[in-house]
């Protein structure tokens, strides 16, 4: 499965650390602010983990990677390691710059499973505009090998219907409020151009590869 949730730090018993972003606090500015980053990461997500932690004290899941506690968990222990996961996810997967172009071989497979890059776009695009709700947009990777556009509210994750999680898109308000208010396209625009495409298509290959 998609390995680089291992960045969090295990000690004895599986408690989880607050990881460091792979980039300063304010790389991603003029898309997403430096204080939206600092709030999302520094506060909610440290929250998260922590929750999750004092949840899984002395419980049946202390041993059981996060991978295995989403797909089984419920309540609220399923609600903060999917909220750990999810979000490791998605800051993992935005890189500095503008990297909207999607390249080489995996531009390929890209139009092999939607018929064009930018129908891609769209569809994505689509799909985040008709979440009426707090939640997430994916890309994944089903056991056919075939690409898919989904969308989860509030805490979902592909983990639980079987798939392979390749992207995310956060489209809780927090993500994105300070810098853009109520503009979700606009966000979405600029998330879209932090894309870190280099990373998706390694986790293709290795979805694939299991």
């Amino acid at each position: 499965m998609i390995h680089c949730i291992n960045d969090y730090k295990q000690n004895p018993g599986m408690r989880y650390e607050l990881h460091d972003l792979p980039y300063e606090m304010n790389a991603l500015e003029p898309h997403i602010s430096g204080k939206t980053i600092k709030y999302h990461h520094e506060n909610l997500q440290k929250d998260y983990i922590n929750n999750l932690n004092i949840l899984l004290t002395d419980t049946k899941f202390t041993n059981i990677d996060l991978e295995t506690i989403i797909r089984i968990a419920d309540g609220p222990v399923f609600y903060y390691a999917a909220q750990v996961w999810n979000h490791t996810f998605y800051f993992e997967g935005l890189k500095p710059g503008n990297n909207s172009k999607i390249k080489g071989p995996f531009a390929e497979i890209i139009k092999n499973n939607f018929g064009s890059v930018s129908f891609f776009k769209n569809a994505f695009f689509k799909a985040a505009g008709s979440l009426f709700v707090s939640g997430w947009i994916w890309l994944v990777l089903n056991q056919k090998g075939t690409l898919g556009i989904i969308m989860e509210d509030h805490l979902g994750n592909p983990l639980r219907r079987g798939l392979f999680p390749l992207m995310n898109c956060d489209l809780w308000e927090h993500a994105y409020y300070l810098d853009y208010q109520n503009r979700r396209g606009d966000y979405l625009e600029s998330f879209w151009k932090l894309i870190n495409w280099e990373l998706i298509e390694k986790r293709y290959y290795e979805a694939i590869s299991i």
